[in-house]
């Protein structure tokens, strides 16, 4: 898993899993600084409440 394509998907869906979070925070130590700053954009998107927290169903 690439956070980009975490980040593209999260924002095209409104949704972020908890797995995918458990995977920031897992990886995150590991993460550039343009990674981070995805990381810190999903956090905020989450606080602004422009992305929630659920589960994708395979239509």
């Amino acid at each position: 898993m690439e956070i980009g394509s975490l980040f593209l998907k999260s924002t095209l869906t409104g949704i972020i899993t908890f797995p995918e979070l458990d995977w920031i925070t897992t990886h995150q130590s590991d993460f550039t600084r343009l990674e981070e700053s995805v990381a810190i954009k999903l956090g905020r998107m989450l606080d602004s409440g422009s992305i929630n927290i659920g589960c994708r169903l395979n239509s």
